[in-house]
């Protein structure tokens, strides 16, 4: 009986890992965190190259980015029904 309840045991830590990692996936405090990072690295390039206005240029691409990586969850959604109703897997 201790196997099985150790392997009970290991399954319970992996699947709360697992629900852990899902939801730092798709929390708010990961979006501001890519967010401020994407700005950063850009207004430090826009520095670099001796751009114009850096911190208002970067502003843009960050936009679009994030843009990007937030409808990324609804596009999976349409991805994962569409295929549901193929019964493609």
């Amino acid at each position: 009986m201790n196997e099985l309840e150790e392997r009970l045991r290991i399954i319970e830590s992996r699947n709360k890992r697992v629900a852990l990692d899902k939801a730092w996936e798709t929390s708010w405090t990961r979006k501001i965190i890519i967010a401020v990072l994407t700005y950063a690295t850009i207004v430090l390039f826009f520095f670099i190259m001796h751009l114009k206005n850096p911190f208002v240029n970067a502003i843009v691409p960050m936009l679009g980015f994030m843009l990007s990586t937030l409808s990324m969850s609804f596009f999976k959604k349409l991805w994962i029904k569409y295929r549901a109703a193929r019964k493609v897997l």
